[in-house]
């Protein structure tokens, strides 16, 4: 009989107990080994079957279990340690609160992300977006940053991945109460559930309840629109991650920018906590916030749209995660129009305004579409991609918004992504670790860093290192064993013709790993571009190979679909099944088991496709080798000590193919000539693989202080929120209006705006060459209009050129006023420029507009260089050779 109505009903806790309450509604126990082993003594049965849960654990445990704990001395003093332990953690200055820039640093942040993995016993995340933004909070947890989260509640959360018995992916959506969550609901000072509004068209409204999420110190806040006052569409706005048609996508992002700024409001304003001064948007999802702090400046501080645009930009940070086009969300003009129209939300703020900021208006922009990411870069004064190459690749995506600018000069910055070590990190690896180095120090180098300490990994005996990776691969066999005979059962097979599962995979094999969403460019399926290749290496007599896979395609792709099939029939095949697995429903709990437990991590993109690629990190960390194309994260630090690199097929154009051809070989000769030949090697001392444990100690101890979080949160602080919050502070009321009317009247007179003459005074090339060191003294003639060279930077860029007389990695020379401005309005500028390079060289002289509150000489868009000249060349002038 099904019931007609769900609730949950608690536990009333013992007195002495009360503090359990407390330490399962903080998610620090996800990564604070001592809280989960407390939680765990408390019904050891209990918190296997809850999934390392603590609120289900309390949930479902017996009041004569917890009358008994109450009166166990021992558990209470356990009890009174792990209290105090969080309490320290969360009350106590860490190093924020040390930082020597001190009142320079933002009182607070807002971090919003449309997704966030904390822990699997909260499922709001899909991959790998989600995962970083749940590092991300944690690692700010730990270094006492005062981020504010903020995100959406799906009340299905992202769907759970199951085979049918042809092995075609099927999605289910279980229903997730919030009352059986660590989660507790926002409410105002009488007791009543805090909420946001928005206005939808015809007059229908959108409401929201707040829950939130303690994640060590910072604040997690949620929306979710199951609220009864909502219509049925409204109450299904926050109903699963990434699901629905555009209108109903386009409601979520609203509820999470233009909700999520209220919320962080009503959160401030009920707690206390100190507003933010910089916010973070976190992918384009996110962008509206933007609108609604225009909303905001133009009511309270009664500032215009432009004034108002750069006040919001001074404190705005955007990063975005995405290497293609394709990967952006972009909504019909007349969808935004009519949710921002009249009737709709935002009263006040101009309609064409809004459609402006996201319009595609650049060569090959879709001037029918709003675009989220680039709405974000023009209302963030600072942007950054999430890795060094990823940076590149964006400012060359994107470079159609800074017109006559080299790609080069677009100011989107990188800080490459990190992970979160005390969440993936085995306890195994943080065992050996303390032996190593001393317990108080280990915990501080898994959450903040310091090379030093990562050092001491060196002096750990190979003996114990290779001992260590046995256990952890011997782990991950049974793990993968009991996962396989699961998803068999829900594949329709009978429990007594699974008995060939029992010896799947085998703990002293050579174990490669491959986990990761399953869009086409990852190529889940390059390892079958030669399938009897394949069987070959699974099946080597001598230095056989294993394989564990997983990954979800998107509901909605079927031929990410397809790819999994074909991994899974492959899989299926009698003669290799014990070698080769796909395991359906990868997320946070499998992953903490697969990292640890492989020897390789494999990962073969289409370069330059993959932004970061943290699951390499994660591996890493836990003294897993990489193996991977060079993109990404891999890509900037890589070296032959810790890995290998599969070369790439870049030079055959758009013949997918062939590129895949190629390099799928490339693969396979790497495992068959140089993997596994390594990992089999014994002949050093003692029957082990002394090279082999010599690059996982190298991994560890290179890519240890690298790879962490707490190092990408730090530069985040210092290069990108720090710099925002005195942007912030800056762009006063008066100091906004002035900066929107200065733009106003630069732009107005650009297109007059020009270098109309260039000659060199001194050491000048003799038959087109010169002497390196020597100095070339330009006198250049420009025309500025109405402007003043207080509103101008005047540059000489030289460098090397290439065979079109491109100038490459060019160095910027400032020229300074000598005479002007005559009759016409023109001024002459002089200065020097070194010759500091040999080789083919050339320069060019280029305008820009200058302010003092402008982040950087890029941030109009606007660059003036001489007549009839291609400004990102090097125009006319020298060109030596």
């Amino acid at each position: 009989m099904k019931a007609i109505r769900r609730f949950t009903v608690r536990p009333v806790l013992p007195e002495p107990l009360t503090p359990l309450a407390d330490l399962a509604r903080n998610l620090r126990w996800s990564w604070h080994a001592e809280t989960r082993e407390l939680f765990q003594s408390v019904d050891p049965d209990g918190w296997q079957a809850a999934g390392g849960d603590p609120v289900r654990l309390l949930g479902a445990v017996s009041a004569a279990r917890l009358a008994e704990l109450s009166g166990d001395r021992r558990f209470l003093r356990r009890l009174a340690v792990v209290t105090a332990d969080l309490d320290d953690y969360v009350g106590g200055g860490r190093w924020y609160q040390s930082h020597e820039s001190g009142a320079e640093l933002p009182a607070a942040i807002a971090y919003f992300s449309p997704e966030f993995g904390i822990t699997a016993a909260l499922p709001q995340y899909s991959g790998g977006l989600g995962i970083l933004a749940g590092d991300h909070l944690k690692a700010a947890s730990d270094l006492g940053v005062p981020l504010i989260g903020v995100g959406l509640l799906y009340r299905h959360g992202y769907f759970r991945q199951s085979l049918s018995r042809d092995g075609w992916q099927q999605e289910h959506y279980p229903v997730l109460d919030p009352n059986e969550l660590p989660l507790s609901l926002l409410r105002d000072a009488d007791g009543t559930p805090a909420r946001v509004s928005l206005s939808l068209p015809g007059g229908r409204a959108l409401h929201a309840h707040i829950w939130q999420a303690r994640v060590g110190r910072v604040p997690l806040l949620l929306l979710d629109s199951d609220v009864e006052d909502n219509d049925a569409p409204a109450r299904e706005v926050t109903d699963r991650l990434y699901g629905g048609g555009s209108d109903h996508r386009l409601l979520q992002e609203m509820l999470l920018g233009i909700g999520g700024v209220r919320a962080v409001r009503t959160y401030c304003d009920l707690t206390g906590h100190p507003a933010p001064e910089v916010f973070h948007t976190n992918e384009g999802h996110a962008g509206f916030l933007g609108l609604e702090r225009i909303r905001e400046l133009e009511g309270e501080q009664g500032l215009g749209f432009d004034a108002a645009v750069e006040a919001v930009r001074a404190g705005t940070v955007f990063t975005t995660h995405t290497p293609v086009p394709a990967g952006i969300d972009r909504f019909e003009r007349s969808l935004v129009a009519r949710h921002f129209g009249e009737g709709g939300e935002l009263p006040g703020v101009p309609v064409d305004r809004i459609l402006e900021l996201g319009a595609e208006s650049y060569p090959g922009g879709d001037p029918g579409v709003f675009n989220m990411a680039v709405m974000g870069l023009r209302l963030a004064q600072r942007a950054n991609g999430v890795s060094t190459l990823h940076g590149a690749v964006s400012r060359g995506m994107f470079a159609g918004l800074w017109p006559g600018f080299d790609p080069g000069d677009v100011p989107i910055t990188s800080v490459t992504n990190g992970v979160h070590a005390p969440t993936w990190v085995a306890p195994e690896v943080v065992r050996l670790g303390i032996r190593q180095i001393g317990p108080g120090r280990t915990e501080d180098a898994l959450s903040v860093g310091g090379s030093r300490r990562w050092d001491a990994v060196a002096d750990i005996p190979d003996q114990d290192i290779w001992d260590l990776r046995r256990v952890l691969r011997e782990q991950l066999v049974q793990e993968v064993r009991d996962r396989l005979r699961a998803s068999w059962l829900q594949r329709g097979a009978a429990e007594a013709e699974l008995g060939w599962v029992d010896s799947v995979l085998d703990p002293d094999v050579l174990t490669i790993g491959f986990a990761r969403r399953v869009p086409s460019y990852k190529r889940l399926t390059l390892m079958l571009r030669d399938p009897e290749r394949l069987r070959r290496l699974l099946l080597d007599p001598d230095r056989p190979v294993q394989i564990v896979v997983a990954g979800k395609a998107h509901p909605a792709d079927d031929g990410g679909k397809r790819l999994v099939q074909e991994l899974v029939r492959f899989a299926d095949d009698p003669r290799v099944r014990h070698r080769i697995v796909f395991l359906p429903d990868y997320g946070m709990a499998m992953a903490q088991k697969l990292y640890p437990g492989c020897d390789v991590w494999l990962n073969n993109p289409l370069r330059p496709l993959e932004a970061c690629g943290t699951s390499g990190m994660k591996a890493a960390l836990n003294g897993c080798l990489n193996l991977s194309v060079l993109d990404g994260w891999w890509d900037e630090w890589f070296e032959p000590d810790f890995g290998w690199a599969i070369p790439t097929a870049d030079g055959v154009g758009t013949d997918e193919e062939r590129r895949d051809d190629l390099e799928a070989n490339a693969l396979y000769e790497l495992i068959e000539g140089r993997v596994a030949p390594r990992f089999y090697d014994r002949a050093g001392r003692i029957g082990l693989p002394v090279r082999w444990i010599e690059m996982v100690r190298r991994t560890l101890v290179s890519l240890g202080p690298k790879v962490l979080a707490g190092r990408m949160v730090r530069e985040y602080v210092e290069r990108l929120y720090a710099p925002a919050a005195l942007a912030h502070r800056a762009l006063t009321p008066d100091a906004a209006r002035d900066l929107a009317w200065w733009k106003g009247r630069v732009r107005a007179a650009w297109a007059r705006v020009g270098v109309e003459h260039v000659e060199a005074l001194t050491a000048a090339p003799v038959n087109g060459t010169a002497e390196l060191g020597s100095t070339l003294t330009l006198r250049v003639q420009v025309s500025l209009d109405a402007l003043t060279p207080d509103d101008v930077e005047v540059q000489a860029v030289a460098g090397r050129v290439d065979a079109q007389d491109v100038i490459r990695d060019g160095r910027a020379f400032p020229l300074k006023p000598s005479a002007g401005p005559d009759l016409e309005g023109r001024w002459v500028y002089e200065g020097p420029l070194a010759l500091d390079r040999t080789g083919p060289f050339g320069y060019t002289v280029r305008i820009l507009p200058a302010h003092p509150l402008l982040a950087t000489p890029a941030e109009l868009g606007l660059l003036a260089g001489p007549p009839d000249t291609d400004t990102a060349g090097p125009g006319p002038g020298v060109v030596l050779r």
